[in-house]
C-alpha cells in the first residue's frame, strides 16, 4: 500500500485571494487592524481558529470567535460569486491522474473544513481519486500527526510507505511527527528555505516531477 497524501491550499489549488479577501473583510467587520497579507499567508494550512489566534495574538477569545464567524461568512459569499475561485496549479491534474493510474493510493490532509474541501474537489471533478480525506473538522489540526495517522489507518498503509506533500512547515512537521516522508513544494505559501529547515526529505519545484521521486523511493 503506497499512500500519497496531499495538502490542498498552496499545494493542489491556489486559493489565497479568497483567504486574504475574507480575512481583510473579517477585520473590517470586527473593527480590528488587519495584520497584513504576508502574515495571513504564513498561517494557511492551520485550522481557522488557530490561524486567527496567531494572526491576532493581542485580541480576546471573544474577538477571535467573532473574526472566525465573519471570515466564514465572507468566504462563503465569495465562493458563491466566483466560478473558478481556486485554480489548480499547473500539472496537478496530470499528476493526480498519473499517480492514480500507477496504483498509488491518494489522500488529502488539509486545514480546510470538510465542506470547503468537498466544494473544491467537486469544482475540479477530483473527488473520486482520493480514498481518504482528513480536514480541520476531523480532529487536531496541523502539525499534530492525527490527520496522517487517520489517513494511514483508512487505507491500511504503513508510515514507511506513506508520503506527505505540502507547501508549509506545518505539513513538514506533521509528516515528521507521523514518521512519514515529507515532500515540500516551492510554489505555495512558505518559502523553500523554511521547508528545508523544517526537515523536508525532498523538495519539488514542479509537481510533474513527483512521480519520479516516488518511483525512486519505492524501488
Amino acid at each position: 500500500m503506497k499512500l500519497i497524501v496531499f495538502d490542498c491550499d498552496g499545494t493542489l489549488v491556489d486559493g489565497q485571494h479568497l483567504i486574504l479577501d475574507a480575512m481583510q473583510s473579517a477585520s473590517r467587520a470586527c473593527e480590528i487592524v488587519y495584520p497584513g497579507d504576508e502574515v495571513v499567508r504564513q498561517i494557511v494550512g492551520l485550522s481557522l481558529l488557530e490561524a486567527i489566534e496567531i494572526c491576532y495574538p493581542q485580541e480576546t477569545a471573544t474577538a477571535h470567535n467573532a473574526l472566525k464567524d465573519a471570515f466564514i461568512g465572507r468566504f462563503q459569499e465569495l465562493r458563491l460569486r466566483e466560478e473558478d475561485d481556486e485554480p489548480l496549479y499547473d500539472g496537478v491534474l496530470e499528476t493526480i491522474l498519473e499517480l492514480h493510474e500507477a496504483g498509488y493510493l491518494l489522500g488529502i490532509a488539509t486545514g480546510k473544513s470538510r465542506r470547503g474541501l468537498d466544494v473544491t474537489l467537486k469544482n475540479h471533478d477530483l473527488r473520486d481519486y482520493f480514498l481518504t480525506l482528513n480536514t480541520a473538522d476531523d480532529g487536531p489540526g496541523k502539525p499534530h500527526p492525527s490527520m496522517l495517522l487517520n489517513a494511514m489507518a483508512d487505507v491500511g498503509a504503513e508510515p514507511e510507505n506513506t508520503f506527505m506533500i505540502g507547501d508549509t512547515t506545518y505539513d513538514i512537521h506533521m509528516a515528521l511527527a507521523a514518521k512519514v516522508r515529507a515532500v515540500g513544494v516551492s510554489w505555495g505559501y512558505h518559502d523553500r528555505d523554511k521547508l528545508i529547515q523544517a526537515g523536508a526529505h525532498h523538495m519539488l519545484d514542479d509537481i510533474l516531477h513527483l512521480r519520479k521521486v516516488l518511483d525512486e523511493a519505492f524501488l
